[in-house]
């Protein structure tokens, strides 16, 4: 599975875990067993507000692009955060929030 990120200035914050082709998202899962090899399932279809593109899977990986929250003093690791790969199930690390002071 791979995720994008599209920084966002939001007071809530995001907690994602995976199991197979299922992400939970601040504890609502969303199974994308059903996307197809070569296929998308519209963003509009799923009814997650922390979606921010179509899921799509090529070359048998899941791919989509997921809002990510962050506060008003962020580290440029989350304002540019890297594409994650996710090769196991489990809680997924995230960028921080915003800078501890």
């Amino acid at each position: 599975m791979q995720i994008a990120f599209l920084p966002i200035r939001h007071d809530e914050r995001l907690s994602i875990s995976r199991t197979g082709d299922i992400l939970t998202l601040n504890g609502e899962e969303f199974d994308f067993s059903a996307v197809p090899e070569g296929g998308a399932l519209p963003r509009e279809a799923v009814g997650c507000d922390w979606l921010a593109s179509d899921v799509e899977r090529a070359s048998g990986a899941l791919r989509l692009t997921l809002l990510l929250p962050h506060g008003a003093q962020t580290p440029s690791e989350t304002l540019f955060p890297a594409l994650l790969i996710l090769e196991r199930d489990g809680p997924v690390d995230l960028p921080p929030y915003e800078i501890d002071r």
